[in-house]
Formats: C-alpha cells, structure tokens, sequence
C-alpha cells in the first residue's frame, strides 16, 4: 500500500519514491517468479504520472505480465466509513476509471484506508464493482475467526451484496521486513498444509520498505532484505508460491462466512481513545499477549468516529466536509460539479481526519491543504448557486448569515459568508470564531490547533527521565535512541526519539478551545504587569472572567453583522460582580479584500467599581512555522522612523505598547491582513506550539500565532466602554478558474 497525503511536500514524494517505490519495482524486476498485490492512493498516481512516468511504464509491464495486480479503493485514501453514501462511490469510482486509463485493466479488489471497517462498506465495495479488500488480523479476532483459521478468505455481505475479506496474519506482518527472512520461511512452513489451500496475507504500508528511518539500508542497501526474502520464495518453490489476490480467489472458495464489527488494526484502536485510556489498554493488551491469556483476543479500543469527539478540530473538518458535499450536489451546471467534485475529494484525503502515533490533524501543511480544497469546492457551489458564472466578477455573491448547528453538537452556531469570507461562531464556547477562511486564497486562517494530553508524552516523560539517568550514570550514553539495538531496525511503533533534548518543558495544555475574537479578563496592570508572553503561552496567569468558553446569546443576526451577548462575572477579591459582554461582528468587503470588524463592549452591571484588563484573543494560521520569512508581523517601526516598519516573523514572540495599527501576512500566499485598534491597544504575541511524534522522533509543531489586543479598564458602576478590532484583508491573486479553464478538464 503506496500513499502520500494531498498536501504533503513534492520533495517528500520524490525522496519516498527514491527510496521505497522504485527499488520495489527493481525488486519484482529481478524476481519474475514473485506475485503479489500494489495499491497506488490518487494523489500518488497523479504525482507519478507527472514526474516519473517511466515508473508507471515500468508498473504497466509487471502488469500485463501477470506479475503485479493492481488495487484500487478511494482515490484521494479517504476514509470511506465517514463520507456520504454518493461520494464513497465517487471515491470508488474514479479510483477504478484511473487505474483502468493507465494500466488497461479495471481493478478487482480494493485497499482499504487505515483499515476502517463498517459493516455498511460491502455494499458500497461490491456496488463499485469490487469483489475483495484487505483487513487486519484484529478484524478476523473481532469477528471471533480462531487464530489458526486467519490463513484464507472469508466472505461478508450488506444488503444482498456480497464481499470477500483477505485477514492480514499477525506473524508475517511483524516479521516483514523487521525479522530475519528465515523466520519468515519458518513460519510460513509451520503453517503449511499437504492440501496447498492455506494463504497468508500481509498488507501493509509500502513506505516501510525504504521510506522508515533505518530501513533503506536493511532493505536495500547491505542487509538487501528484499531480495533475500524474493529469493528465499523462490528457492522453496516446491510447497511455497506466490500470488496474486484474485488469481487465488479464481481457484480457491473462502474458508467461510464472517460479519465483522467495526473495526481497524489495533494500533488505530488504540489511538481513537481518550488520552487517559490509551496507555492502560495498551498495558492491558501487551500484557495479556506476553502471558498467552486467551482474553487478549477480547480486548477490543476504539472507534475511528471517536476521533470527532477526542478533537473540536478534526469534527469542524468533518463537517465541513460535509457542508461542502451537500453544496457539491446541489450543482447542475455539470463543468462546475465536475471541478467542483475534485476538490471536495481531495479534501476528503484521511490523514488530518485522526492523530495517532504521529502526524494527522497535527500536520500543519497537510491539513491546511484539505481545508483549502473544502474551501474552494464550497466557494464554487455557492458561485454557481448565486449566479455568477465562471469567470464572470466575482463579487456578486450574496452577503448571508444564518444559526445551523454546523458541529453537530445540538447547538446552533452562527455562520456568515460574503463573497470573500466564510466565518463560523461557536456560540456556545465563548461565541469564538472556530473557522475563518478567506475564500480568493483558499485559506484556513483560524486553522489553530489546541494543546492538548497525548498519550505519548507519558512515553516522553519517560524517555526524558531515562536519559537524564543514564547521563548521571554514563556521560557517554547521553542523547541515545530506545528501540535502535540490533542489525535490523525496529519498527516507528517501537522507536523512541527526540529531535531536541528538553521537550518535556514545552507540554503545555490550553484549558479553552483555540478560537478567534475570545474575551478574556485578565488583572490590571498594576497588579498583573507581569502577564507578558510568557505567562500567556504556557496559561500561567490568573481568569477573572467566565467569558472565553461560556455560551453567548444571540442579540441580533443579519447578513452584514451578528451581535451576541453575555451576563457573565468578574471574578476579583469582593465578588464576583456582574458584568456584561456584548460583541458585535460585523463582515464587508468585496472578493479579494474581506473584512471583519469585532466590537467589544464592557459593562459594570454590580454596584462597585472594577479595574482589571480587557484581552482580545486571536488565533491565526498564516503558515510561518519554521521561521519562514515570508510569514510576518510588520509593526511601526518608531515615531521618528519616518514611517518605516519593522517586519518579525509570525512564529516569533513579541509585546508592544500603544498600537493603534499593524499587519501581519504572508508574502508567499499573497495574503496582507491590516490590523486598526481603536482605542490604541497593547499588543501582545506567541507561537502556539505542540509536541507531537513522527517518524523521525518527537519534536515541536507550530500550529499557528495566538495575537491578543489588551486595554486596562477601571469602570464604574453601570459604566460602559466600547473597544474595536478591524481586519482588512487583502488577497493578491483569485485561485477560482476561469469557465474556459473549467471546460478544458
């Protein structure tokens, strides 16, 4: 199974294909005697097509030689479980027309993303025209398929449409490429039978043959697992053989029937649960497997959907999604469903729809590019439905705003879309702005992950705590790596690193959600003058108010501007006194230059006078992690400077005095945002960052800039006062098409 991500880097696709994809092909090459099944995800055929044409030639020829078998499945590897009825067939459907166009030969089984298992997916598979996919072991189990009974097919069918199941064995998948190929051989031979009826499947990611840390050398290099394990097929020839899935199915019936419940492998099980129970269940399980107890084959974690629940995050993508998806259908015009459609299934691509071991929804680049696709596939159905054609000017589309409970979570937010923005009000939590996107740029600007509890910064607390042991102990043992002994590298699961020493002092946790325009109530200055960025970022500071995750309600709502309110509390020493929030957003603008103006007024509603400090706070995702220079605050550089400017970068951490003005942007994605406060605002900003694992060990991700306009108050009772924050966009380029460009594809 061969995938890069929509959105991942081209030179990650160039060096994986360097490294994984092509010395597999030189593999099969060499050994013409070994068959077997490869899955290619759309976004990696599309990037193969483009770049290295000659590796599909070469896929093409093991094709019509009976070599190679071709899978299909999603195209863009969405998880099909989450997606409306119509677009899993979609997905299905392309995937089979893409693979046919460029191999010649229409794909009978299907790969299946992560392994996500409904019991609704037979008929969605066999409605394609698939008759196989592949699961895990994990499945068979849940499905209670006794462990010597995993080596063949079974069948399992939804609504009259019948299915056939390949289990991935348990053995091969951890022997291959990670034991030594007798160990491969030797198992094989224990569970042969005289009869030739028994298979063993193992499906699993291609990158691992290359691509992980450690094992280009073990596969490629001076180990040459590969070829040594290729070989070692071969020279067992008389009572082993290799095969393709169907050509197995066209000879040998299934071992039986089966209906398995929702599922994936047990890793991804594992990661769905809550932070909390993922460690004591992974304990549970290794220790029941360790021991033989039979209950181990009981134990069962999560759910995928959980995913929607551990993250505020991940369920806004999915649901827009499927906001975009409905809008998707609704298109007549067939050019602009047709364009339309591949963006909102590109924007399905899985990995930013959960967080597991590494990456997902904490990939920044990533998930900024499915965002970006669910905004152009919406902002193109809602162009058409308001008229405007391809092309045409684009600012005709109506101003609109409405309460949908666009989270499904039982409460309505507010959504208000111009013909240059799209911003959803969560209500509910601090009447927060959860999603801003700027529709010409396609981009996600409110895009800011919460810190939050992972289950594997136990595992890095440890490693610390080990390390600094083994320094005391032996100066010369500092910075090793857990789970590297041996000649043969060990599986991602199992390694332990970290990219810089002393992460564990940057696992902080937000205690809110990370949204736009929230209202905090911080000390006044004279006693708090020591709230800076620091105190800011890592939450050591002292809430006196109950506004930044507490429900509004809605005052008045119109196309242009939404007013909500609160009667919430001053929480100081005498009270709590009563005080009333009322924020005011108001949208304008034209398609390349939105704005959003937030208006904050602050009333006494107790009998006493209060002093404390008003803080605005904003999340915004303009892609400057990495110090990248082209992501900016610009900020007046100073009375006497004759109006020249200072530009730092938006990953940085900064405190001014006195602003009334300032832009932030990013000079690579043509986006300026010009910042008026009024009155003149303290300014305060810091990266938001989380520690997260990859492949290459633990490290910090940017996730975005978290900006905070702050004014001291001293009100009297029944005083009000009014405070305002104006955003003007402004965005160089439209990406829409034109309709000459939309008829072409």
């Amino acid at each position: 199974h061969n995938h890069q991500p929509v959105g991942n880097f081209g030179w990650v696709f160039e060096d994986v294909h360097r490294s994984a994809y092509a010395p597999m092909l030189g593999a099969l090459e060499r050994h013409p005697r070994v068959r077997l099944g490869l899955h290619y995800t759309g976004s990696l055929l599309e990037w193969l097509e483009a770049e290295h044409p000659e590796t599909l030639e070469r896929l093409r020829a093991l094709v019509a030689r009976g070599q190679v078998e071709l899978l299909g499945g999603g195209h863009y590897e969405p998880i099909l479980a989450s997606l409306p009825q119509a677009d899993r067939a979609a997905q299905l459907m392309v995937m089979a027309d893409e693979v046919e166009r460029l191999f010649g030969v229409r794909p009978r089984g299907a790969w299946l993303a992560e392994r996500v298992w409904e019991p609704s997916l037979p008929a969605d598979l066999a409605d394609a025209g698939y008759e196989w996919t592949v699961l895990d072991d994990n499945h068979l189990r849940a499905a209670s398929v006794p462990e010597d009974e995993m080596w063949g097919t079974y069948t399992t069918d939804d609504q009259g449409r019948r299915l056939t199941l390949f289990g991935t064995e348990q053995g091969l998948r951890y022997r291959i490429p990670f034991g030594e190929v007798e160990e491969v051989i030797d198992h094989l031979r224990r569970h042969a039978t005289q009869d030739g009826r028994r298979l063993g499947t193992m499906g699993d990611d291609g990158e691992k043959f290359g691509a992980w840390p450690g094992t280009f050398e073990h596969c490629w290099g001076d180990g040459a697992w590969v070829d040594r394990c290729f070989a070692a097929f071969e020279a067992n020839a008389d009572w082993l053989t290799t095969t393709t899935p169907s050509a197995w199915l066209d000879t040998q019936p299934p071992v039986g029937r089966i209906y398995v419940p929702t599922a994936s492998y047990v890793e991804m099980t594992q990661w769905a649960l809550p932070a909390n129970e993922s460690g004591p269940f992974h304990d549970a399980l290794e220790a029941a497997r360790l021991e033989g107890r039979v209950e181990a084959r009981f134990l069962r974690g999560g759910f995928w959907r959980n995913f929607m629940a551990r993250y505020r995050e991940i369920n806004d993508l999915h649901k827009q999604m499927l906001r975009a998806s409905r809008k998707v259908a609704a298109i007549s015009d067939p050019a602009v469903r047709r364009h339309a459609r591949e963006h909102l299934l590109r924007g399905q691509s899985n990995d930013v729809y959960w967080h597991g071991l590494f990456g997902g929804i904490y990939i920044v680049h990533m998930r900024l590019a499915v965002l970006a696709e669910l905004i152009a596939a919406e902002d193109l159905a809602d162009g058409w439905a308001a008229g405007r054609t391809l092309g045409a000017p684009s600012d005709t589309a109506a101003f609109a705003a409405g309460l949908v409970d666009s989270d499904l979570d039982g409460v309505d937010e507010a959504l208000l879309s111009t013909p240059g923005q799209v911003v959803v009000v969560d209500l509910a939590e601090g009447a927060g702005i959860g999603s801003w996107d700027l529709r010409a740029a396609r981009l996600a600007l409110a895009s800011v992950l919460r810190r939050r509890p992972e289950a594997y910064h136990e595992t890095l607390r440890q490693h610390e705590a080990r390390a600094a042991g083994d320094a005391a102990a032996d100066p010369a043992a500092a910075g090793a790596t857990e789970g590297t002994a041996g000649d043969a590298p060990r599986t991602i699961h199992d390694v332990v690193q970290a990219k810089e020493p002393g992460l564990t002092t940057h696992l902080v946790y937000d205690w809110h959600e990370r949204r736009s325009s929230l209202v905090h109530l911080l000390p006044a200055v004279a006693d708090g003058d020591g709230i800076g960025p620091t105190e800011l970022s890592s939450a050591a500071y002292r809430e006196l108010g109950d506004f930044a995750d507490q429900p509004f309600e809605v005052v008045s709502l119109d196309a242009r501007e939404l007013v909500i309110r609160r009667h919430g509390h001053l929480h100081v020493e005498g009270g709590p006194h009563a005080l009333r929030v009322t924020k005011s957003l108001r949208l304008g603008g034209g398609r390349l230059d939105p704005t959003l103006s937030l208006e904050t007024a602050l009333r006494n509603d107790s009998g006493v006078e209060s002093a404390f400090e008003l803080a605005l706070e904003w999340g915004l995702q303009l892609m400057g992690g990495g110090g990248n220079p082209a992501a900016y605050y610009e900020l007046p550089a100073g009375k006497d400077a004759g109006g020249a400017v200072r530009r730092l970068r938006h990953d940085g951490t900064g405190d001014e005095e006195g602003l009334d003005g300032f832009a932030c942007g990013n000079d690579d994605v043509g986006v300026r945002i010009d910042v008026r406060a009024t009155p003149a605002a303290r300014v305060t900003w810091y990266p938001i960052e989380t520690v997260s694992n990859s492949e290459a060990g633990f490290e910090r991700v940017y996730q975005g800039s978290a900006l905070l306009l702050r004014w001291p108050l001293r009100l009297a009772p029944g005083e009000e006062q009014r405070f305002e924050v104006h955003f003007a966009a402004r965005q160089a380029e439209d990406a829409t098409p034109s309709a000459a460009a939309v008829g072409e594809r």
